[in-house]
């Protein structure tokens, strides 16, 4: 499996990548956050990860998912951030 990394840069910030067809869905069962998705949603989230953690992106950059935005319905809001 070969990953992209998008490069961040500070006049164009951060882009994310995502994998045709991906489904990704967050959940709160029993106090436990669950999040679940196909492979292209897993990979996806994966490579947003990696973009966050690149060592020229400044602290509090973040990414905010919801169901209006890139989650399956009914999913609760999802939040990466770099601290």
């Amino acid at each position: 499996m070969t990953i992209v990394i998008p490069e961040y840069s500070s006049s164009t910030g951060i882009r994310y990548l995502w994998s045709d067809g991906f489904e990704i869905k967050v959940e709160v069962v029993d106090n436990e956050v669950v999040i679940t998705g196909n492979q292209a949603g897993l990979k996806s989230l994966a490579t947003h990860l990696l973009t966050l953690a690149q060592d020229n992106v400044p602290s509090g950059c973040h990414v905010h998912y919801d169901e209006h935005n890139s989650l399956e319905a009914g999913s609760k809001d999802l939040i990466l951030a770099l601290s």
